[in-house]
């Protein structure tokens, strides 16, 4: 029997790894939702059965037959008293840095592998930050933690990996239009209440931004670094060179949030070491396991956000030469990134792992 425990089952990412889990019918025999205290006893319908939130604790991991501290259960654990054994075989983290550097260690280290859809891990060197379609290979190096990158690097590696297999990347530029959704359910909130008091123009209290997001391109997700980059573009940034295995490889970039309630924009510039070739790009993107090629622009077809809400691809268009350079293209890139910028990907990675 296999068993996963999902940390974070009440939040936006949460709930969504739980319908990508009842759509790919996975082989797994017992699941048990856990959330933070305000959550707990809440009831979750899922795979046709009515499931109550658990709180997460430092014993939540742990399958045991009483209330036994927890250092009477690593000391029979050691004894390889089997009532003590791991109480999951997998778990994916959906419930952000803090909890994910308190609990995930306590996952490991009793044998339980840990799929983490926070930053906390992302540039350990011990720990593979991986997207299936791109690297693959890495999900077997595993030492009991696997990382799931940042949602806006997720849809932008799968068409750059291909592309540096073409014709080597020499330097990336991105460009982001992140949806609120990246944000949380606040953020969410922020805009529904921009909406509603746009025209009668009331005031409202602001519950994650530090300005109003509707009617306002904010050029600022994450916290601000000392270099002047936001902690989002730093992500963007780390984590490409290291999906990419080229530490020294040449990335930019510029974040900013959007009044679409989900799915993300990004607009990528990239220079190649060699001579490039637009159809070719168009041809290798066509047959791409994970992308979807939408780019006639004589018939106004191109990626936009309501096509990728609710859909595990990664949709790209506008492929044109960038003749600011010897050789290089511009593209648009669209994903719903709670789906296969977060959910989708964490479940993918577990399928490989069964």
């Amino acid at each position: 029997m296999k068993s996963l425990a999902i940390v974070g089952a009440t939040g936006v990412v949460g709930r969504c790894v739980l319908k990508v889990l009842e759509e790919e019918k996975l082989n797994i025999d017992e699941y048990v939702l856990f959330s933070s205290k305000k959550s707990v006893g809440s009831n979750i319908t899922f795979m046709d059965k009515s499931y109550i939130v658990e709180e997460l604790t430092d014993n939540s991991f742990y399958r045991s037959d009483d209330n036994t501290n927890k250092n009477t259960i690593l000391k029979r654990q050691k004894e390889n008293d089997k009532r003590y054994s791991k109480r999951f075989d997998f778990a994916i983290f959906c419930a952000g840095g803090e909890v994910s550097e308190k609990f995930v260690p306590i996952a490991k280290n009793i044998g339980t592998i840990v799929i983490d859809n926070s930053s906390y891990f992302r540039m350990d060197k011990n720990v593979p930050l991986v997207v299936p379609e791109v690297n693959p290979e890495e999900i077997t190096k595993h030492h009991g933690i696997i990382a799931n990158p940042n949602c806006s690097t997720i849809q932008a590696i799968v068409p750059l990996k291909i592309l540096d297999k073409l014709y080597g990347i020499k330097r990336v530029v991105y460009s982001t239009y992140q949806a609120v959704s990246g944000a949380g359910r606040n953020g969410i909130i922020d805009l529904e209440n921009g909406i509603e008091n746009f025209k009668s123009k009331n005031s409202y209290k602001l519950n994650k931004f530090e300005y109003p997001i509707f009617n306002n391109v904010l050029p600022h997700i994450d916290i601000f670094e000392e270099n002047g980059y936001t902690k989002e573009e730093l992500k963007m940034i780390n984590e490409t060179r290291k999906i990419l295995k080229r530490p020294n490889l040449k990335v930019t970039a510029t974040c900013a949030r959007v009044p679409v309630f989900n799915s993300h924009a990004e607009s990528i510039n990239v220079e190649f070491e060699k001579e490039c070739c637009v159809d070719v790009i168009k041809n290798a993107f066509k047959v791409a396991k994970g992308i979807k090629l939408l780019d006639e622009p004589n018939k106004n077809i191109y990626p936009i956000q309501d096509l990728a809400n609710g859909t595990n691809e990664i949709y790209v268009g506008r492929i044109r030469k960038d003749f600011s350079v010897k050789s290089g293209i511009n593209f648009w890139v669209v994903a719903d990134n709670i789906r296969k910028g977060a959910a989708t990907n964490a479940v993918q990675i577990l399928e490989k792992l069964i």
